[in-house]
């Protein structure tokens, strides 16, 4: 007789998804990922069953999530883009959770970022408060996680702050850089999702590591470990934007935004709670010195789909 439950985890071939599916393999978990990225690489062969995520069908959504214990979910989108946006990225998590509640899925692990509100007039932020507002009302037995900036191998943001200081003479700072940020590394990220997975409780955590920094200070630090210290050169937010989507058109990606800036400067991604994580940034750093940086982390060649298919499943699952 089966005794393993299925574990089902949105986007699995994508960042934070691949390594929560790693780890729930090596427990020796039955495992399933539903995802936009079909056409990726399956590092872990017939360990994985893959399966589409068909948000515009509500019955075949339900059916893709048929049989499982626990549901990890990491879908979301960084950015606005003429493809997919936040508000799509809402309405599609939303028939996520009710096609949980129509398969008879127990729980519901969810990633969520850190300070969201309802109130907030940064889109990202406000998106992210709405759903949990509507996981916790939805019935299910629940786990939010709330990350700041998650790093580790496949990384966006300190990958990409180590290439700039690889590639450019000068860094430039959004203002002063005396605004904070708490990375967690992707593995502690999943071994909490795991975790939480198996509780009964329902419950809200911060997901931060051990070192908080101004972004001043991971800029220099980053700088430093790698072999690149930078002058660093403060400069007016809106500069930093264009700036950003100059160098975008140059690598073809969206490096920066708006609305990212706001909510880096404002303090979003730092939390005063005790560190849930244990890796610690700078020793990752230094252990990858060599290769951080080394080559540009592309968003936008993430999210392409094989093929042709409507704007709704251009939509991919993201780590943040």
């Amino acid at each position: 007789m089966k005794t393993r439950r299925l574990h089902v985890v949105t986007g699995g071939l994508g960042y934070s998804g691949r390594c929560i599916v790693q780890q729930l393999i090596e427990a020796g978990c039955d495992v399933r990922t539903i995802t936009n990225s079909t056409h990726r690489p399956n590092p872990f062969g017939d360990r994985l069953e893959v399966r589409p995520m068909p948000f515009g069908n509500p019955d075949a959504l339900a059916d893709s999530l048929r049989g499982a214990d626990v549901l990890y979910n990491t879908y979301w989108v960084r950015f606005n883009h003429r493809t997919f946006n936040h508000s799509l990225a809402v309405e599609n998590t939303r028939r996520l959770f009710e096609a949980a509640q129509r398969a008879g899925v127990r729980r519901v692990v969810h990633t969520s970022i850190t300070n969201p509100s309802e109130d907030s007039a940064l889109e990202y932020f406000r998106g992210k408060a709405e759903l949990e507002r509507g996981l916790r009302a939805s019935g299910l037995s629940w786990a939010i996680l709330r990350p700041a900036v998650l790093f580790g191998r496949g990384d966006i943001l300190i990958n990409n702050i180590a290439w700039m200081l690889r590639t450019f003479p000068v860094f430039g700072l959004f203002g002063d850089g005396s605004y904070r940020i708490r990375p967690v590394s992707v593995d502690d990220f999943a071994a909490l999702a795991v975790e939480a997975g198996t509780r009964q409780d329902s419950f809200v955590t911060d997901a931060v590591g051990p070192e908080s920094f101004t972004f001043k200070e991971l800029v220099t630090t980053l700088g430093a470990i790698i072999g690149r210290p930078r002058p660093l050169v403060q400069i007016p937010p809106q500069l930093g934007w264009w700036i950003g989507a100059a160098v975008g058109a140059v690598v073809g990606d969206i490096v920066v935004t708006r609305e990212e800036i706001t909510g880096l400067m404002a303090g979003l991604l730092d939390v005063a709670g005790p560190a849930t994580g244990s890796t610690r940034l700078t020793d990752w750093a230094r252990e990858h010195a060599a290769t951080l940086g080394a080559r540009y982390a592309h968003e936008l060649s993430q999210r392409r789909p094989a093929g042709p298919v409507s704007s709704r499943a251009r939509i991919q699952s993201v780590g943040r």
